[in-house]
């Protein structure tokens, strides 16, 4: 049998957090190659937070955060920039450049970072604004585009320099049934057409377990469950199965922690001591 390929993104043992607060703590994964990783979980559980790592925007106070086998967080500012050319980023609602049209959004990367022809980097857009349907609209607004179609904009964007691992914040947030639809879909086919390696964090459970290989729930600065979506969805986890499940209570409760109601309600000189 052929041996699995050694995963493109890795923590070992990573902890990061700000402050006193530990946001990940001693955390350890793998995101296979040229397979789709979800990254799941409450709000406020490092999923961000690991696509930072992944960057370096943020270092690892601890552990290793490894990128096709170098380390993050030892690289050089050269190292890491080369790096970073190899990883395309699809930030919450798009972040396009308001004052450039779509064509120019998408040739932003290939101006910055190579020294091609324009005529070679205006073929190379229109390829990649085809890939994503949007050909047309290549001198078009962003303030002209809806909102499904400036996350397609900016995914066009995040592909323009053929990287090797695309990583998605929040990729169906604010989007109308038939923009989500259309955005989940393409995300699994550019992956599977680009050879791509992606991480998708979202909230999204139904539409994110439909197109991807693998999840990863994150919860108080630790892994509470991996796998398959199936896998995931058997969890007997409480915390996992409140989420998956969307159960207003659970290990997550509905009520902020704080005196009983009869201590704040029972007092006769209206809660004054």
């Amino acid at each position: 049998m052929d041996k699995a390929p050694p995963p493109l993104v890795e923590f070992k043992n990573v902890t990061f957090g700000y402050g006193a607060r530990a946001i990940l703590d001693g955390v350890s994964f793998s995101v296979p190659r040229g397979k789709v990783t979800a990254l799941m979980g409450a709000s406020g559980g490092g999923k961000t937070t690991v696509l930072r790592l992944v960057g370096g925007q943020l270092r690892a106070q601890r552990g290793e955060v490894l990128f096709d086998g170098q380390n993050v967080g030892q690289m050089a500012q050269p190292a890491l920039y080369a790096a970073r050319r190899r990883m395309g980023m699809l930030f919450q609602f798009g972040a396009l450049f308001t004052d450039m049209s779509v064509l120019d959004n998408v040739a932003f990367p290939l101006r910055e970072h190579t020294l091609l022809p324009e005529a070679l980097v205006r073929d190379i857009v229109l390829m990649k604004l085809d890939a994503v349907g949007l050909r047309g609209a290549r001198d078009l607004m962003p303030s002209e585009v809806s909102g499904g179609m400036a996350r397609r904009v900016a995914l066009a964007r995040a592909i323009a320099l053929d990287p090797d691992l695309v990583m998605y914040d929040e990729p169906f947030a604010g989007l109308d049934p038939i923009s989500l639809g259309t955005a989940a879909r393409l995300i699994r086919r550019l992956n599977d057409t680009l050879g791509l390696t992606s991480i998708i964090v979202s909230h999204d459970l139904e539409e994110t377990f439909r197109i991807a290989d693998h999840v990863i729930i994150l919860a108080n600065g630790g892994i509470a469950a991996q796998g398959t979506p199936g896998e995931v969805r058997e969890s007997v986890d409480p915390l996992v199965h409140q989420f998956v499940n969307a159960l207003p209570e659970g290990p997550v409760h509905f009520h902020y922690p704080g005196v009983s109601v009869e201590d704040d309600f029972g007092n006769s000189d209206g809660g004054r001591a």
